[in-house]
């Protein structure tokens, strides 16, 4: 049997079948089991291309890769099946010698590879963002400490107490500078990593909500009590979600003039869940947690729904673009992803954290 050969496929994200002379399964890993839907015990050792209709062009590609020795890539493969949607994939054929085995074919849906494209885009961008600010806080950190100090000096210097204010003005807008230099530095504090329970984290982040919004804002709780606890830093894992809901609450507060189906209120839910054969950025988990932190407000302007992450990014008037760049900060440190689907209506940001 080939599956001790192959058995280091089983956690790569794309899906891998091995396949002998007659074009019959001997090998599959979890991720083709979830791309083609069905189990292992009911394919292997049956005609791979059973599972497809009108698949006569691709028989003839993999007997002739298997017979000329040369294996083929095809980036736009539409496999049909029956009762079922197209497939719309990228294939890899590779001739190989391994007992049985004459051929390896790896799939991977277009989709997904857009999405661990946009993925790792994400990251890099977000990664050279997180490096030009750090830098620029660095360089205006140093003149704010010269500029406050000499402000109190002048200060010293002032008879009248009308001029004073005007020191003070300069003191209280460094400071405050300061603070924000701060802030855009403190997310390389590496995470204290231990078991937490989601479920307090979510509770903790509604009972800080429902403090500072007393009127307006109901939370919905909508969990999977049966998840088990997951390997983190739970104060970083509150403020990702707090940063999250506390946006959807001054959307849903600061606009019922704008969006009346909200009619004074508006209601956000924590939703968790377990999610199975997940990718984050290429790595293959088997299981996953998944939390989405959804609301009914008003939804993101859709001038920034593309660069919503991005630092000083904001799309409230006051606001300093840091919370959702420090969410995704906090969500890359636990290796996991962050995404947003914003309309009119329903903004839905879903986290996706492994379960080791």
């Amino acid at each position: 049997m080939p599956a001790p050969v192959f058995s280091g496929l089983d956690l790569i994200a794309t899906a891998v079948v091995a396949l002998d002379e007659r074009l019959t399964v001997q090998y599959l890993n979890p991720a083709a089991e979830t791309l083609f839907e069905v189990g292992r015990k009911g394919i292997l050792g049956h005609p791979f291309l059973n599972l497809f209709v009108h698949t006569e062009e691709l028989a003839a590609r993999l007997q002739q890769a298997m017979s000329s020795g040369w294996g083929f890539a095809e980036q736009e493969l539409i496999l049909g099946r029956v009762g079922l949607e197209p497939l719309a994939l990228n294939c890899i054929a590779t001739p190989v010698e391994a007992g049985a085995v004459q051929l390896v074919i790896e799939l991977r849906p277009i989709e997904q590879q857009l999405r661990i494209e946009r993925e790792e885009q994400q990251l890099n961008q977000h990664l050279a963002n997180r490096e030009l600010i750090r830098n620029l806080a660095h360089e205006i950190k140093n003149p704010l400490g010269g500029l406050r100090g000499s402000a109190q000096l002048l200060e010293r210097e002032l008879d009248r107490a009308d001029l004073r204010e005007y020191t003070q003005v300069i003191i209280k807008e460094a400071d405050r500078l300061q603070a924000l230099m701060d802030r855009l530095l403190t997310p390389h504090r590496p995470p204290h990593i231990g078991p937490v329970n989601i479920h307090e984290v979510c509770e903790r982040v509604r009972s800080l909500i429902l403090a500072e919004f007393p009127d307006g804002i109901r939370i919905r709780r909508n969990y999977d009590t049966s998840l088990p606890e997951i390997q983190g830093d739970r104060e970083q894992l509150i403020q990702v979600i707090l940063n999250i809901a506390r946006n959807a609450a001054q959307a849903i507060v600061a606009q019922p003039a704008t969006w009346p189906q909200l009619c004074g209120t508006g209601t956000i839910e924590l939703c968790t869940r377990v999610a199975r054969q997940v990718t984050l950025v290429r790595k293959r988990y088997r299981l996953a947690l998944e939390l989405q932190v959804i609301d009914d407000g008003p939804g993101i302007p859709q001038e920034i729904r593309d660069r919503v992450f991005y630092p000083l990014v904001s799309g409230r008037d006051g606001g300093t673009g840091l919370g959702l760049t420090l969410a995704q900060t906090f969500v890359q440190h636990h290796h996991g992803v962050i995404e947003v689907d914003s309309q009119p209506g329903k903004t839905n940001f879903r986290i996706v954290l492994p379960l080791s």
